[in-house]
């Protein structure tokens, strides 16, 4: 399991209310804090956030509200919460995203995996019924490796490539492979896009940058101050990268071969014009768990 990665832990401020503080009364703190920083369940984030400060569960900090903090531990969880109220992403401060119910290790160079992503992984797990097929992925803009790996852990025959023009995410999504028992499965290499790559392939999936380059400043924090723009800015209407992406499926697919791609609010009929335009046909356009349209989903 991904070791996680704690913030320095500079003494508490005058004020903050840390000093002889409970698992209970920092609890309360810290969710009064970040509710005046206007961050979303304030409570259950601030549930996190000591679970991640003092290395226990959720269950532990729910069930054990009257344990101390030792002065380290407060001062651990006044670091933490500090840059959670400036909006930095609790992930960001641990490093380590789950995802698919794997632990995925983050670096600057990596997106933060979001859970509305998963919908690719169902959307192609409810496409390949043989969990036992030798099925070759592969992974445009793999980042931490997340879709990758997770296709490969529910097929255990499959083997995976992973490309990022990043090549600090490559080195994330290796070592990722490496901590979840998948490296013999998958190989991860920097490139832009499938420009160096040959072969053919049964499934690719994609989660391209699709924000336009004149939305990016508007933003929540969260994600313009902390997600690399290189993985976010899609060119000045959010589709370069399905354009070019697309160009290349036609040799990376055989007939009936399968592609998946996240896709941004509003970009539905764009994307699937773009597909459209190569011979590919619309399999289907697969909601999130918002109802807000997440995935299309083609084949040659």
């Amino acid at each position: 399991m991904p070791q996680r990665r704690m913030p320095p832990s500079p003494p508490p401020q005058a004020g903050e209310g840390w000093v002889g503080a409970t698992i209970g009364t920092a609890l309360d703190a810290a969710a009064a804090k970040l509710r005046l920083a206007g961050l979303l369940e304030p409570r259950r984030l601030a549930r996190r956030l000591l679970a991640a400060a003092l290395g226990l569960s959720a269950a532990e900090v729910f069930a054990h509200p009257e344990r101390p903090l030792a002065a380290s531990e407060q001062a651990q969880v006044a670091a933490m919460l500090r840059r959670l109220t400036a909006r930095e992403p609790l992930s960001r401060i641990v490093g380590v995203r789950e995802f698919w119910g794997l632990d995925f290790l983050l670096s600057a160079e990596t997106l933060d995996p979001r859970p509305e992503s998963e919908t690719l992984v169902e959307a192609v797990l409810a496409r390949l019924a043989d969990r036992a097929a030798p099925y070759r992925f592969l992974d445009l803009g793999a980042g931490t490796g997340c879709l990758l790996l997770a296709l490969l852990s529910e097929y255990p025959q499959a083997t995976g490539l992973g490309i990022d023009i990043a090549p600090g995410a490559g080195r994330t999504a290796r070592q990722n492979a490496e901590l979840l028992g998948l490296a013999g499965r998958a190989a991860v290499i920097a490139g832009n896009w499938a420009s160096a790559v040959a072969g053919r392939f049964d499934v690719v999936v994609a989660n391209p940058p699709y924000i336009a380059t004149g939305d990016i400043a508007g933003l929540m924090p969260e994600v313009r101050d902390h997600d690399p723009h290189i993985a976010l800015d899609g060119g000045a209407d959010g589709l370069a990268a399905y354009r070019a992406i697309a160009a290349d499926l036609p040799r990376l697919l055989p007939h009936g071969g399968l592609f998946a791609a996240e896709i941004g609010s509003g970009q539905r009929d764009s994307v699937t014009a773009i597909l459209r335009r190569r011979d590919f046909t619309i399999d289907a356009v697969v909601p999130d768990l918002a109802g807000i349209d997440r995935v299309v989903v083609a084949r040659r």
